[in-house]
């Protein structure tokens, strides 16, 4: 009598556990990427300078985004004497947001610049037009940097940038020239690189943008109707 009082007793626990009865996961694959982000990762060197290249590249292309966006505004509002105090785009408030984030700093140089602070001796690959190469290196065991050409790649840039005369009527000029009397920085042409630019970023801020980067994304489920 003893086995089957056994059995008598799991008929309700076999019971509540039918198949149409049980509740499965509906997220299972958003748990699995979510645990997969969460795992301990080993950040090689490799992945490093990998992540310095990505975030140069976001921040030097945030700048020339947004400073073409401003000087094309501050242009239509009141021409060169409204543009001329705008064409700093390490300061311009998304470019500064960003390099805050990627705890970075980034500067332009030239061997013809309009603000003796930006005037540097490039070698004759940086001067090169065909030249898009990213270089990036580890100075230190806490420090990255990164430098690609500066090219002049809109026709907006021309109004400051250009031949005087030509593209950048005389009174115009003068005014750059009375803010800046050592002024060099123009005579450049659609396509010509007119300096580098350089980024040095932390390494906290370069391993978490290569985390950011690398965590996985679930992909938007399409509706079955």
């Amino acid at each position: 009598m003893r086995p089957l009082f056994r059995s008598l007793l799991l008929l309700p626990l076999l019971a509540a556990c039918r198949p149409d009865q049980v509740e499965h996961l509906s997220n299972t694959k958003e748990l699995a990427v979510e645990a997969a982000n969460w795992e301990v990762k080993r950040i090689m060197p490799k992945d490093l300078l990998r992540a310095t290249r990505w975030a140069g590249d976001s921040l030097t292309r945030t700048a020339e985004r947004e400073l073409r966006t401003v000087l094309a505004q501050k242009l239509q509002e009141g021409g060169v004497a409204a543009a001329l105090p705008y064409c700093r785009p390490e300061t311009l408030p998304a470019t500064d947001s960003l390099a805050k984030v990627l705890q970075a700093s980034l500067s332009r140089v030239s061997n013809r610049s309009r603000n003796p602070a930006h005037q540097a001796s490039l070698t004759a690959a940086e001067q090169n037009p065909a030249d898009t190469t990213r270089h990036v290196s580890r100075p230190g065991n806490e420090l990255f940097t990164y430098q690609r050409p500066l090219v002049l790649q809109d026709k907006l840039c021309l109004r400051c940038h250009g031949t005087v005369g030509q593209d950048i009527p005389v009174a115009d000029y003068a005014l750059i020239k009375k803010q800046y009397p050592q002024d060099q920085a123009t005579g450049y042409q659609l396509g010509q690189p007119m300096g580098v630019w350089r980024v040095s970023l932390q390494r906290s801020g370069v391993a978490e943008h290569w985390t950011m980067k690398t965590r996985k994304v679930m992909k938007k489920r399409k509706p079955l109707f």
